[in-house]
């Protein structure tokens, strides 16, 4: 996201809700960055699905190294999946891999695209590949394409983040958090990433 518009949002967010403005002025030198290219995004998402951060990372190295360097979708469909489960990974995320190397390869998923598209659209592009439910394609949208407006509620992180900042940690209905998201439209991505903040400083990278 573009350093000008990132601070425009701050700016924004901080005038209409003191308590965001406050988690902003907590941690001033964090923003959202661009996470590689969307295939790669996406098959490491579905690698580290239920799975730990380092358990993710070893079975993704052995991926890399079994298609030969670069993952792109033509050398994953060209690799056995023998030899790809034995990098690792399980036999549904084996296929999950490469239904979503076939959706790329065969032009299913529209890259060309998405700038046109609204982010429902594009969430409705990539719950069709198996193994990519919405919380996957919220992330995506969020890292990959840096869209500014992403609010993905059925996100624990970001659920604490509300009830801590603005409720005392109370429990909350889902459709008090969705109101209260509302106020912080069009930049509901940017509020969400203070949220993720206020609870770790240390930027996740999906």
């Amino acid at each position: 996201m573009r350093p000008e518009y990132w601070n425009r949002a701050k700016r924004a967010l901080a005038r209409r809700d003191p308590v965001m403005g406050a988690i902003m002025r907590a941690h001033p030198k964090v923003f959202l960055a661009r996470r590689g290219d969307p295939f790669l995004t996406l098959a490491r998402a579905i690698v580290g699905q239920q799975i730990s951060v380092k358990a993710a990372q070893s079975v993704w190295d052995r991926v890399v190294a079994c298609v030969g360097g670069d993952v792109t979708p033509e050398k994953v469909l060209l690799r056995e999946r023998p030899l790809l489960r034995a990098c690792g990974l399980s036999d549904r995320k084996t296929e999950y891999i490469a239904d979503l190397a076939q959706h790329f390869a065969n032009g299913s998923i529209h890259l060309h695209r998405w700038p046109e598209m609204s982010d429902e659209e594009v969430i409705a592009e990539l719950v069709a590949v198996r193994g990519i439910g919405r919380w996957t394609a919220e992330m995506f949208l969020m890292f990959s394409l840096l869209r500014p407006d992403v609010f993905p509620l059925d996100d624990l992180g970001l659920q604490k983040g509300i009830r801590v900042a603005y409720f005392r940690n109370r429990k909350v209905a889902l459709s008090t958090m969705r109101k209260l998201g509302e106020s912080w439209r069009p930049w509901r991505s940017v509020a969400t990433w203070y949220l993720w903040r206020s609870l770790d400083p240390v930027p996740v990278e999906y």
